[in-house]
């Protein structure tokens, strides 16, 4: 099977997560997928193939040489975005793209001008939606990857590697992918997610991140005589929105510039209920911007009456750049594999978050490689299949690299 034959494989499975799901993973077609993977790797012939109670997936490929070396993994997983549909995605190849214009359905056309990034990617083969759902390489592409590079390494004994972990992780859509994961069980000196985007990034900066869920408690009246009495919670909770930066928003932002982003908004006069993710890469930015969510709901208290906007932030990840500093030498491989899959590496900051900003923070430093897909969370997701051949290969020379680095 090679990679595209994988890739559209995974694709057939339904993962999404899903915020308000209870318990880990946070939808059980998550796990249908993830036993589907368990009978896979160990028919490939990977070794300490486990699935726990939780829907988290690992496995070994045991190490061919005598000396020892450094125990290194690649990550990625299992789950599809919430904000778009995954289920029944239809996948087609655009073999040899020449740059024009893609219907992907009546009124849906992946275009050029509205996305520049397909340019980079003339006279490549191209796999697209059928603009109804998103495609999955978030992060399907990843494990095809993974799963691929296993398969090459067994197949090619003459490739030395030490000792090779991987995991395929649940609800990481949902920030939760990295908490229950076994870190002392994965046993790694360091790993790397496989969950980036553009062929060669190389992201080792991540934004801060939190979400504040508010509460809103309305007065509900009959309408012919609420004057003086009626609360309408979705009023309010259209006001506390539009108190919110409005420049400060993802649509209007880039680069290192944090943002508010309003990920749900429902109510009645009665309640209503608002998500809005926080997110900078300054801690100290980041730290002031839930500040001023807590100020907002303050001041919609204080114009409404006590407890009528109630707040709950919870932080959900760090900017991992801390921790891989002090471990410079895991870029350096990583941009000497690239390189040698032919890759010009582009090291950014992501503009998000991966399992790796969480696992980093947990004693597992865990920087983030290309998968080659674009677009993702929607129908114009695309994936590009030469991309995914050079991160399978990138993982590929990560692990031969290591085993010829001299770590003393």
């Amino acid at each position: 099977m090679n990679i595209t034959e994988r890739f559209i494989k995974y694709v057939s499975f339904d993962t999404q997560s899903d915020e308000d799901g209870k318990g880990c993973p946070s939808t059980k077609k998550q796990t249908i997928f993830a036993k589907f993977l368990y009978e896979e790797l160990k028919n490939i012939g990977l070794a300490d193939v486990k699935l726990d109670e939780n829907g988290y997936l690992y496995a070994t490929l045991p190490s061919n040489i005598d000396k020892e070396v450094p125990t290194i993994g690649f990550i990625s997983h299992l789950d599809t975005s919430p904000d778009c549909s995954g289920k029944d995605v239809k996948p087609r190849i655009i073999k040899d793209y020449k740059g024009d214009d893609i219907e992907l359905s009546e009124g849906m056309v992946l275009s050029p001008q509205k996305f520049p990034e397909l340019l980079n990617h003339v006279n490549e083969d191209l796999i697209v939606t059928d603009g109804h759902t998103l495609l999955g390489a978030d992060d399907k592409a990843g494990i095809a990857e993974i799963v691929q590079a296993m398969t090459y390494l067994l197949e090619h004994p003459e490739i030395k590697h030490g000792k090779i972990r991987i995991a395929f992780t649940p609800d990481e859509e949902i920030g939760m992918g990295a908490h229950l994961f076994d870190v002392e069980g994965f046993g790694c000196q360091w790993a790397y997610t496989i969950d980036g985007g553009e062929v060669g990034e190389l992201e080792y900066e991540n934004f801060n991140a939190a979400l504040a869920k508010i509460h809103i408690n309305g007065c509900s009246v009959h309408p012919g005589y609420a004057k003086g009495k009626m609360i309408n919670a979705g009023n309010i909770a259209t006001e506390l929105v539009q108190m919110l930066p409005n420049e400060e928003k993802p649509e209007t932002t880039e680069g290192y510039q944090g943002f508010y982003h309003l990920t749900g908004i429902k109510g009645s006069c009665e309640q209503a209920d608002i998500s809005i993710i926080i997110r900078d890469h300054d801690h100290q930015i980041f730290e002031k911007r839930k500040q001023v969510v807590s100020d907002i709901v303050t001041a919609i208290n204080k114009k409404y009456g006590d407890k009528t906007a109630e707040a709950d932030i919870k932080d959900q990840y760090y900017n991992m750049c801390e921790k891989v500093k002090p471990m410079m030498y895991v870029i350096d491989i990583a941009k000497y594999a690239m390189i040698k899959a032919g890759v010009t590496p582009q090291i950014k900051a992501i503009r998000g978050g991966t399992d790796g900003a969480q696992l980093s923070f947990k004693g597992l430093t865990c920087p983030n490689i290309f998968t080659g897909g674009l677009n993702f969370h929607g129908p114009y997701e695309y994936c590009v299949i030469q991309s995914m051949i050079k991160a399978q290969m990138t993982i590929v020379n990560i692990c031969e690299e290591v085993a010829n680095v001299n770590f003393k």
